[in-house]
C-alpha cells in the first residue's frame, strides 16, 4: 500500500478533504526530518490517533518524501493500465526482466501496473475517494496510506494486476488465487520486489498481495541503495513478506582423507601406465 511523510505544507490544508469523521480540525503534518528520524525501539502510543506516533507513523503508516518526478521513467510499453505508470529507473529495469520471465514461464494471464507513482496531492485524492470527504480516516488507512505516508510517493512501489481476471477486480485479495498472481507470489523477489503488507502483519494493514515495493535483489545492486534506506524502518519492524533475503553462500568442507590400519591417513593408489613398447625396424 502507501505510507506518508508528513510535510508543512501537506495537502490536509484543503478544507473539503482536510477533515475526519465527525471534526473539523485537519491531519497534523510533519517535516522532512520526521521522515528521516530513526525508528524508536518502543514507540510510545499516542493519545491521538489522528497524530503521528513516536516513530513518525499515522495510522500505521510510515511518512516518506514525494519523490522528484522528473527523475522518474514510464514503465515497459503494455504494462501500464488505465493511467501512466512512472517508476524510479532501476524499478523499469528490474520489472522488465520480471514480465520477460512471467512471459516465458507459460502461466496464463499478463502482469500490469494499476497505480505506480503517485505524488502527494494524487494521494490525496485517493485517500479521500476522489475528492469526497475522508470520512473515518483510521479505518480508511487499512486500505490506504494517508498522503505523505504512502510508497508509491517514492517511485518504488507498484500495484499490479492481472488481464484477464473475470471476477477478480483490480486491487483486490483475489490476486493471489490468479495462476499470473501465484507466479507473482512465487517470483517476484528474484527480481528484487517484495510484499509489504502481507496477510496478518503486525503494522495494521489489510492484506495486499497486489502491493509491491522494489528494494533490489542485494544491497550492492545498481539502484538499490536509496529504496533500502527508505524502507529501512518499515523492512527491520514490518517484515515483508515474500522478500528479498539476503543470500547465503555456504562452503562446503572438503571430506577427510581416509585412514589407513595405523591411523595415517591412506595414499591414492598408483596407477601403472602400459610401457611404451619399441618399434621394430
Amino acid at each position: 500500500m502507501h505510507r506518508l511523510l508528513l510535510l508543512p505544507m501537506l495537502l490536509w490544508s484543503m478544507p473539503a478533504a482536510a477533515q475526519v469523521a465527525g471534526s473539523a480540525a485537519p491531519l497534523p503534518t510533519a517535516s522532512p526530518a520526521q521522515a528521516r528520524a530513526p525508528a524508536a525501539s518502543a514507540p510510545a502510543p499516542s493519545t491521538r490517533p489522528d497524530l503521528p506516533a513516536s516513530d513518525g507513523r499515522l495510522f500505521g503508516h510510515f511518512p516518506y518524501v514525494d519523490t522528484t518526478a522528473a527523475g522518474l521513467v514510464l514503465a515497459p510499453p503494455g504494462f501500464a493500465v488505465g493511467q501512466p505508470c512512472r517508476v524510479q529507473p532501476a524499478v523499469a529495469d528490474a520489472l522488465a526482466l520480471l514480465l520477460a520471465a512471467k512471459l516465458a514461464s507459460g502461466v496464463p494471464g499478463s502482469l500490469h501496473g494499476v497505480s505506480c507513482y503517485r505524488s502527494i496531492a494524487h494521494q490525496q485524492s485517493v485517500f479521500c475517494r476522489r475528492g469526497k470527504r475522508c470520512g473515518d480516516a483510521a479505518n480508511r488507512a487499512r486500505q490506504v496510506a494517508p498522503p505523505g505516508y504512502s510508497e508509491h510517493e517514492t517511485g518504488y512501489a507498484i500495484d499490479f494486476a492481472v488481464r484477464p481476471a473475470p471476477g477478480c477486480p483490480d486491487t483486490s485479495e483475489c490476486i493471489a488465487a490468479t495462476p499470473a498472481g501465484k507466479w507473482l507470489i512465487a517470483n517476484a523477489p528474484r527480481f528484487g520486489f517484495e510484499l509489504s503488507f502481507p496477510l496478518g502483519n503486525a503494522q495494521g494493514v489489510s492484506w495486499e498481495p497486489w502491493h509491491w515495493r522494489w528494494v533490489g535483489v542485494i544491497r550492492d545492486a545498481p539502484g538499490a541503495a536509496r529504496p533500502r534506506a527508505l524502507f529501512v524502518q518499515a523492512r527491520t519492524r514490518f517484515p515483508a513478506s515474500p522478500a528479498v533475503v539476503p543470500l547465503a553462500i555456504r562452503v562446503a568442507e572438503q571430506p577427510p582423507a581416509p585412514l589407513g590400519a595405523l591411523g595415517t591417513p591412506t595414499p591414492p593408489p598408483l596407477v601403472k601406465l602400459p610401457k611404451e613398447s619399441k618399434r621394430r625396424g
